[in-house]
């Protein structure tokens, strides 16, 4: 991809800016970069050590979760030095991968939530049929080709930016290589490319949404038959924290990756970067443990047991 390209490395301008409050923004985000770590693998930890928990919904969030713990982990590091240091570099390659696995990781978060939404779709409008709608051959299936749809977009998007030559400024006018401040530095007409990149944003968040939607659409009309309050907020109650979700994760996601690159505004847009690079992954394991009583009740185990463990020793 670099073969055209008189680019050997990219400067990152992130919150430069801001002058002596990057040390202030130091110590926030690396607070809440380990936050959003120790809650994603608690998460993870829990639904892996609890029998209780294995079933298609927390399956799902427990690659959910995963993936937003290596999403984060593309982009944060890297933007916490980068808060402390005068050198900010990155190179060629460098931002490739980043931008190629960060790209993967999103959309791959995207395609589950879509598949989170039919799972509990068929949960409440189908239980007859859901030992057999998700049945644990179907939800592997179901993340294999959350996974690999999500890094085959990212090779196509990542491929149609960096195939561009690049022979002009260095500096990304961004805290990490996303696509619409680093194809602003290609010194050639980016029309198609951008085209191409734009349609994909369409089908990866769009189509998901669409789909979403309309599992939610079934899944109200199925509740409102629900004679008893009792049974129709415990139907509820197990939508919510997926609905919140996605409502954060889509309405920040759709608001900087469907329009034209020509409307791209740095200052806003890294402020809504910041939303779903760190404050979504931080809201995650938050929303469904405090609003998910088998997460609590399995975390809780957890504690005594460990507790339990280090009493025997």
């Amino acid at each position: 991809m670099a073969n055209s390209s008189c680019v050997t490395e990219f400067l990152l301008l992130g919150f430069s800016s801001l002058g002596e409050l990057q040390r202030v923004l130091f110590v926030v985000f690396i607070c809440l970069y380990l936050i959003i770590l120790s809650g994603n693998l608690t998460i993870i930890s829990v639904i892996c050590l609890d029998h209780g928990l294995h079933t298609p919904m927390y399956f799902f969030l427990g690659v959910l979760s995963t993936s937003e713990t290596f999403y984060t982990i593309v982009i944060l590091p890297k933007m916490l030095i980068n808060l402390l240091s005068v050198l900010r570099t990155l190179s060629f390659m460098s931002c490739v991968f980043q931008m190629y696995f960060f790209l993967g990781f999103a959309v791959t978060n995207c395609l589950l939530l879509g598949v989170m939404g039919y799972d509990r779709y068929a949960a409440i409008c189908q239980p007859l049929h859901y030992a057999i709608l998700m049945s644990w051959r179907v939800c592997g299936q179901l993340a294999v080709t959350c996974i690999l749809g999500g890094f085959i977009v990212s090779l196509a998007g990542t491929t149609l930016v960096f195939s561009l030559p690049f022979c002009g400024s260095n500096k990304v006018n961004h805290y990490f290589c996303d696509i619409s401040a680093v194809i602003r530095l290609a010194c050639a007409d980016t029309y198609i490319n951008e085209l191409i990149i734009f349609i994909c944003g369409v089908l990866v968040l769009v189509v998901p949404l669409i789909f979403i939607c309309i599992s939610y659409g079934f899944i109200v009309s199925t509740v409102l038959k629900i004679s008893s309050a009792e049974g129709k907020r415990k139907a509820f109650s197990t939508c919510a924290s997926h609905l919140i979700v996605v409502i954060v994760h889509y309405g920040c996601a759709s608001s900087v990756y469907l329009r034209p690159s020509a409307q791209y505004t740095t200052g806003t847009d890294r402020l809504v970067t910041v939303t779903y690079t760190v404050i979504t992954p931080l809201l995650n394991p938050m929303i469904y443990s405090l609003r998910n009583r088998d997460v609590q009740l399995a975390v809780r185990r957890m504690i005594m047991k460990t507790r339990f463990s280090v009493k025997s020793f």
